[in-house]
């Protein structure tokens, strides 16, 4: 593992640091996963978003069931070591589970979360079921 790049991170509790996946072009905010050591090792190599789930507890690539893999076009990190920012680029035009360009598809409007974008491609047609 390249330990200059990962000892400057500054790794929670359980071994995992925030990422967040930005359009590398847009800036619109896509999607925040987790990343241990492994993930952002395997993302440096591959050139290809990797996370770890916390819910599944395993690692993964973005897009291994959807399709929808993020290149990363560049990373950042934040001043105190412990949030990573992806600049990639989302193909298919699809990061969320949901079918959505994004995963803040919600806005406050004052009284609710209203949603503000349109479901892209199913969520069935994606993965063959649903995640909720």
């Amino acid at each position: 593992m390249n330990t200059t790049l990962l000892d400057a991170i500054k790794w929670d509790a359980n071994g995992l640091v925030c990422a967040i996946a930005q359009d590398w072009q847009t800036h619109r905010v896509l999607m925040v996963a987790y990343m241990n050591a492994e993930a952002l090792q395997q993302t440096v190599e591959t050139g290809l978003a990797h996370y770890y789930s916390r819910s599944r507890q395993k690692q993964w690539q973005k897009g291994e069931e959807s399709g929808h893999v993020q290149k990363v076009h560049g990373l950042r990190l934040d001043c105190d070591g412990d949030a990573v920012i992806m600049l990639i680029e989302q193909v298919g035009g699809i990061a969320c589970h949901t079918g959505r360009e994004s995963c803040f598809y919600r806005v406050w409007d004052g009284e609710q979360w209203a949603v503000c974008d349109a479901v892209l491609k199913d969520e069935m047609a994606i993965y063959g079921k649903t995640h909720i």
